[in-house]
């Protein structure tokens, strides 16, 4: 079992890499966010315009800041009070504020439309309790839309072959065991990434004892329409062929 007593070591990890973070999302989002999984994200979100709307683990506010464009009434959370500065520094008229999403502790019962955690429960140390805050806080009825890093494919474990036909996967620890796991830093990030490990069906179970239903689910990949958008043959190929993350749309029930 994980253990979810303390998280300040999660903290200070995300407080470290605000700014770098600023950089890697940006406005828009990275490239797979952009390629693959954000049309899939607005496809299971809908219409915005009027919900009061939660962006749960908001990092530095990229998306709250697309879901306020859109016409929601956004709430931003996070756990990092370096990420909650920047976002606040870019859009004061949003409302954020430094919480857990394990407790969303700030905020009332029955209250928001949406929940939108955009590449947050791999990061959560307790994934169970975050499941169910999210459903604490939802209206009856109301949906959240969840996208994680794919459990069963871990980017970070990735060998491409030399002529780039093959891709293999590579656990140094059990599948099926729900671990803490640290990684080395990529691209231009100079710490080490925390986050962790939970099966697919993990997942699945906590979302079913939260007292939520899947509505959907998908594992997004770029479609025809965006081919042009990827740049490169690198990075199309990759977008057509890994299957980075999951996608789920869960509903709360009506009756309470």
């Amino acid at each position: 079992m994980m253990h979810t007593d303390r998280n300040d070591d999660v903290v200070d990890f995300w407080n470290r890499v605000a700014g770098d973070w600023d950089i890697q999302v940006g406005e828009e989002g990275d490239n797979n966010r952009q390629l693959n999984s954000d049309p899939v994200l607005w496809r299971f979100a809908g219409i915005v315009k009027g919900l009061k709307v939660l962006d749960a683990g908001c990092g530095t506010g990229y998306l709250s800041r697309k879901l306020h464009r859109k016409g929601a009434i956004v709430t931003g959370i996070d756990i990092s009070y370096k990420m909650i500065e920047i976002a606040q520094k870019k859009s004061p008229s949003i409302t954020y504020h430094v919480d857990s999403c394990s407790t969303l502790a700030r905020l009332e019962d029955n209250y928001f439309d949406l929940i939108i955690a955009n590449y947050v429960l791999m990061d959560t140390p307790d994934l169970e309790a975050t499941m169910k805050a999210f459903n604490r806080v939802l209206r009856p009825g109301g949906a959240a839309v969840v996208i994680f890093s794919h459990p069963c494919f871990p980017q970070g474990r990735a060998t491409v072959s030399e002529d780039r036909d093959t891709i293999s996967y590579n656990w140094d620890f059990p599948y099926f065991d729900k671990c803490k796991r640290v990684d080395p830093p990529w691209g231009h990030f100079k710490s080490d990434f925390i986050w962790f490990h939970r099966s697919l069906s993990d997942y699945w179970k906590a979302f079913k004892q939260a007292g939520f239903t899947v509505d959907d689910m998908e594992e997004p990949r770029i479609t025809r329409d965006r081919y042009h958008q990827a740049g490169t043959a690198k990075l199309l190929n990759n977008s057509k062929t890994r299957p980075y993350s999951i996608a789920f749309r869960l509903t709360k029930s009506t009756h309470t």
